[in-house]
């Protein structure tokens, strides 16, 4: 137990790290510290390990034995995401996968089609802030993304979503990377990502006070409020697609795991614009 209490609250350590940028867990650290600790609670488990209130181990039991191998069976499993592995039955609880290094999966997931997926632009808001899931062309700026997305004359996808939200790393670890989920995002719709966690100050120009009279102070703020104030909503996941003119196409969807359902969701915007 004393070994699960030192793993289980790196998420929750991992949650702040992410919402102040402090940038001390990126994916790599975090699997490092939870591929040494499971390690050892596999190896404690076998009786390799004895501490000074322990009593001795003369036998393994077998529930013993099995937990050893389940834990040490995990520990194997957890070490391929060093090279980018999603590692997908525990991606809600991991960084996202874009604080990855070395990443060899994002490199296979985009294939040949790297140079369109990746038609980075040069300026927008918040570059060295948040950083884009599954290598995608993302704004961090309502207004920004908006005003791009009518100059191409796309449809656009809002994802409110948070740093804290282990629903929406779910869904970027396990449906976003679908090959027609992946196609329809980065190429149908002008993507705007709004993280309503996000600790980081607004510019003083920026802050404001909203129609309740609750200051708007950080990016957090801004983009909480938005969704409360535009939409009734304050759930995450939350994908909204819109017209350029900020007009809503369909319903709004939160997580759905099932990405043939979700590519539903998507097409109906594309097919009303």
């Amino acid at each position: 137990m004393d070994f699960l209490e030192l793993a289980l609250p790196l998420k929750f350590l991992s949650n702040v790290d992410l919402a102040y940028h402090w940038q001390w867990f990126d994916r790599e650290a975090f699997l490092v510290l939870w591929i040494i600790i499971f390690a050892l609670i596999g190896i404690y488990l076998m009786g390799k390990i004895r501490f000074s209130h322990d009593s001795e181990l003369n036998y393994l039991s077998v529930p013993r034995l099995f937990m050893a191998i389940v834990v040490l069976a995990f520990t194997m499993y957890i070490i391929p995401g060093l090279w980018g592995a999603p590692l997908r039955s525990i991606s809600a609880f991991l960084p996202p996968q874009s604080t990855q290094d070395f990443d060899l999966y994002i490199t296979t997931l985009m294939g040949n089609n790297a140079n369109v997926f990746n038609a980075k632009h040069i300026q927008r808001k918040y570059p060295d802030i948040f950083q884009a899931p599954l290598n995608l062309d993302i704004f961090f700026d309502y207004q920004e993304g908006m005003a791009y997305a009518r100059s191409m004359n796309k449809p656009v996808m809002i994802d409110f979503t948070g740093h804290a939200c282990v629903n929406c790393r779910k869904m970027e670890a396990n449906v976003w990377p679908n090959k027609g989920v992946y196609k329809r995002i980065s190429q149908d719709y002008v993507l705007i990502q709004l993280y309503v966690d996000d600790k980081t100050d607004l510019a003083k120009g920026e802050q404001t006070v909203n129609a309740q009279g609750k200051r708007i102070e950080t990016i957090g703020n801004k983009w909480s409020d938005l969704q409360a104030e535009k939409l009734q909503a304050n759930s995450q996941p939350f994908y909204v697609l819109l017209d350029n003119n900020g007009n809503l196409l369909v319903p709004s969807s939160g997580a759905d795991y099932d990405p043939a359902s979700y590519l539903k969701f998507l097409d109906r915007g594309t097919k009303l614009v």
